[in-house]
């Protein structure tokens, strides 16, 4: 259960970010027509940010089934690659029936904690970091729909950047610890810029554009910056704790 809770404690800065950016999901979400069930059914059934407020403008202008199935698969795709790359993480005992539950809530930032784990992932912890994430993401939409016309315009954009905020909090210091993630993170936001400023670029859509980004970026890193693990082993067994 110790790992568990660790999973528990690493999730709650988490929640608390997701809590706000789904309280705006849940406002617009009433205002756009939908109702409160319908609201927090959206939010506990997918977890994803991106994908939910593309998928909320679509049902808003009454687009169809076809429209919202591959905007989402275009936005989210990203998670595919992550949860590829957690699986070099995880620990061996972890199950497929296992990794299916874990693979529901890898959202960017559980992703980047999860990866920041000193050892090995094991599916109790991976447990403990999703559920407070998907029950404030979850709870933040039932209290913004609740909510809806309670609270101006004004404030309800603001929390919208806390999203942004808190992965770039996540980030940050495992950053200050590699120099390969930094020159992997220079290089995502330089392609971003450029497919974002550049008008020959804009057909690009973002969730395209996250996953371009992604792969040239985590490509060049790989090249440029491979990890040393036997390197990375000795250095874990000699941060062990004796028993």
């Amino acid at each position: 259960m110790k790992e568990f809770y660790k999973g528990l404690k690493d999730g709650i800065p988490i929640a608390l970010g997701y809590f706000a950016v789904s309280f705006s999901f849940g406002i617009l979400a009433l205002k756009g027509g939908l109702t409160v069930f319908q609201s927090v059914f959206i939010s506990l059934t997918n977890v994803t940010s991106a994908g939910q407020f593309a998928g909320l403008q679509i049902i808003i202008a009454g687009g169809t089934i076809v429209e919202t199935i591959l905007t989402q698969l275009i936005i989210n795709m990203r998670y595919a690659l992550m949860s590829l790359s957690l699986t070099q993480k995880l620990s061996p005992d972890v199950t497929v029936k296992q990794r299916l539950v874990i693979a529901f809530a890898n959202t960017d930032e559980i992703f980047a904690v999860a990866m920041a784990h000193f050892r090995e992932v094991t599916f109790r912890y991976m447990l403990g970091l999703e559920l407070l994430p998907v029950l404030g993401w979850t709870l933040g939409t039932l209290v913004g729909a609740c909510a809806c016309d309670l609270l101006p315009k004004a404030v309800t954009s603001a929390l919208s950047l806390a999203l942004y905020g808190m992965f770039v909090a996540i980030v940050m210091p495992v950053a200050k610890r590699s120099k390969p993630v930094i020159l992997v993170a220079c290089i995502a936001a330089m392609l971003s810029t450029v497919i974002y400023y550049v008008p020959a670029l804009k057909f690009i859509s973002t969730g395209v554009s996250i996953i371009v980004c992604t792969i040239i970026a985590a490509v060049v890193g790989a090249i440029v910056a491979p990890r040393d693990l036997e390197t990375e082993a000795k250095s874990e067994q000699k941060s062990e704790p004796e028993a």
